[in-house]
């Protein structure tokens, strides 16, 4: 599996200085654009993890900005004529529980006890938040499995570690990623 996207940088409409109707309570929730290319055919379901490293040192641990499971790779559309294989549009994440039901969000780090939000506001602390680093750039990890059948008991709003005990058990056919960059 190959991951890409058309930029290296984030773009703002997607990170720190996007749009107030690209917010939700002042978080950036509008999701950034991607592809997949070269998915072994047996991969029938895609799962991923958006997080930063690179804010260990500011709060303690690694941000995560979004989790996807169970997203059947046949609910995407495959465009022969596009250079790419598969396309993540933009926006996919508010978008994606009405076109896709059965894929499921699992919180960010906004729903963490310890930084005091609101953890009932699932458009919030289940869904992407763009990257807001408040010290320097930061380094951005987006990591791509591909399974043979879906994680079995993930329900909206299951943590990471969740999905991540999830792949331990399923046959992981293929993977893949892509570092970003996020502008302070």
């Amino acid at each position: 599996m190959l991951v890409s996207a058309d930029f290296n940088t984030i773009p703002e409409q997607y990170a720190k200085n996007a749009p107030e109707d690209a917010r939700v309570d002042g978080v950036p929730c509008v999701s950034f654009p991607f592809y997949i290319d070269h998915l072994n055919p047996a991969a029938k379901y895609l799962h991923w993890e958006f997080s930063d490293p690179d804010s260990i040192p500011v709060c303690g641990f690694e941000w995560i900005h979004w989790t996807m499971a169970n997203l059947p790779v046949a609910a995407l559309m495959f465009d022969p004529s596009d250079a790419h294989a598969l396309q993540i549009p933009p926006d996919f994440s508010r978008r994606v529980t009405a076109m896709i039901p059965e894929a499921v969000q699992g919180r960010n780090s906004q729903a963490s006890p310890l930084y005091g939000q609101d953890q009932q506001n699932l458009q919030l602390v289940a869904h992407y938040i763009g990257p807001q680093p408040p010290d320097k750039d930061h380094r951005y990890v987006l990591q791509i499995w591909g399974t043979t059948s879906p994680i079995e008991g993930l329900k909206p709003g299951f943590w990471l570690n969740e999905m991540l005990h999830g792949l331990e058990r399923s046959q992981v056919v293929d993977g893949g990623g892509i570092t970003l960059i996020g502008k302070c």
